[in-house]
């Protein structure tokens, strides 16, 4: 299957912030550290981190695909069922991750840009990156075959 646009964005201030954490934690607590309450959370913290660590779009000639890290949490969308993209800016308080926004739900691992996408059947949703006026620019031209 040939892609057409393919970007991989890295969630680095999100990765850093929990290095951060799990160092500063186990500095602090020293030898409390090994309490087994605490490692269960530190190891969630682990998981997390390498499962938000990146977010990968990429359009291929009949789907929009992207997951997050090494792909555990991954969605296809057809591209006939797109109605149209555009390049925005969330706010920051809408943060990064996986959530519920009111414009729908939004993909993000770092920044504030993204690219909304709005299907035919009204749902929306924003894919957040580093690179949105090429992400649209990619997506526009990948529609153009199913006007």
């Amino acid at each position: 299957m040939k892609k057409l646009y393919s970007h991989k964005q890295t969630g680095s201030a999100f990765l850093w912030g929990v290095g951060i954490v799990v160092i500063g934690l186990l500095a602090v607590l020293g030898p409390a550290a090994a309490h087994p309450a605490l490692l269960i959370v530190l190891g969630l913290l682990l998981v997390t981190a390498v499962v938000f660590s990146s977010l990968t779009v990429e359009i291929t000639a009949s789907s929009l695909l992207f997951w997050f890290g090494p792909g555990l949490l991954r969605k296809q969308v057809a591209l006939a069922g797109i109605e149209r993209v555009e390049a925005v800016r969330n706010p920051w308080y809408w943060g990064i991750g996986w959530r519920i926004t009111p414009r729908g739900m939004l993909y993000s691992v770092s920044g504030l840009d993204a690219v909304e996408v709005t299907r035919k059947d009204g749902g929306r949703f924003r894919l957040g990156t580093d690179q949105p006026e090429r992400l649209a620019r990619a997506l526009e031209s990948a529609l153009d075959r199913f006007k």
